[in-house]
């Protein structure tokens, strides 16, 4: 069989997101921007729903990934029928968002990022590339980029569960992160999965691990039995992490 890419847009030209706000423009002042960011195969409306369980101080910018699938729903990058992806375009689709979420910063108090599966990998790469621009971090059933690897995901997800795998620190990212940046800076970072999660691999949760533990403050819970999911009790601890570390 022929494997087939969904090509990645032109980096050159960025794609204006569709994004899905929790409160009108005019309501936006003064509250914290909190930019929410889906898993592979989802999009913007996926994780609204645990937007009554989030602090009403923040704002929500839903954001909808950039590249439509063939079955639906939306990607962030293009994976192959081997699930393996070019690292051009995952580093062009970190610097998309990127360049829209810096667009956005100077209209709300603070910014803080919250991804799930694939979403928690871009939130981690926004936070590497400027930790000094984010109050904290929540990645869920998740994990942060290897630059020191090759691409790809090893299998088939649920619903909005495929994740990218990392990406090759000889090539295009090399050097993309800066994470002696983020070592100074200590961001705070919650990361809560379910130990038993049949879709992000141990290799992806050890250095994820080993990461957080060099670089950032990390709160690290675990949950049995949400499977590659999100849990109520995992929803009530971010509350009340977001509550606490966004003043």
């Amino acid at each position: 069989m022929t494997e087939q890419q969904t090509p990645a847009p032109s980096h050159s030209e960025p794609i204006e997101p569709f994004v899905r706000w929790s409160r009108p423009e005019s309501e936006r002042g003064g509250t914290h921007l909190l930019v929410v960011l889906h898993g592979y195969g989802a999009d913007e409306n996926d994780l609204f729903g645990i937007v009554p369980e989030l602090p009403e101080k923040f704002t929500i910018a839903s954001v909808r990934a950039p590249l439509v699938m063939d079955h639906g729903g939306y990607t962030w990058f293009p994976l192959t029928n081997s699930l393996q992806s070019s690292p051009l375009a995952v580093r062009a689709a970190i610097e998309d968002l990127q360049e829209w979420v810096t667009a956005q910063r100077a209209n709300f108090a603070s910014t803080s990022l919250l991804g799930f599966s694939m979403g928690m990998a871009m939130a981690t790469s926004l936070l590497r590339r400027e930790p000094q621009a984010y109050a904290c971090v929540v990645g869920l059933s998740g994990f942060a980029i290897d630059p020191t690897m090759a691409p790809g995901a090893e299998s088939a997800p649920p619903a909005a569960g495929v994740v990218p795998a990392e990406v090759s620190g000889a090539g295009p990212l090399a050097g993309f992160f800066d994470d002696e940046a983020v070592k100074a800076v200590k961001p705070p970072v919650f990361w809560g999965r379910d130990q038993a999660d049949p879709v992000i691999t141990p290799d992806k949760i050890e250095y994820t691990h080993s990461w957080m533990n060099e670089y950032v403050d990390m709160t690290k819970v675990l949950y049995a039995g949400i499977g590659h999911g999100i849990g109520p009790q995992e929803l009530r601890h971010v509350g009340e992490f977001l509550d606490y570390v966004v003043k």
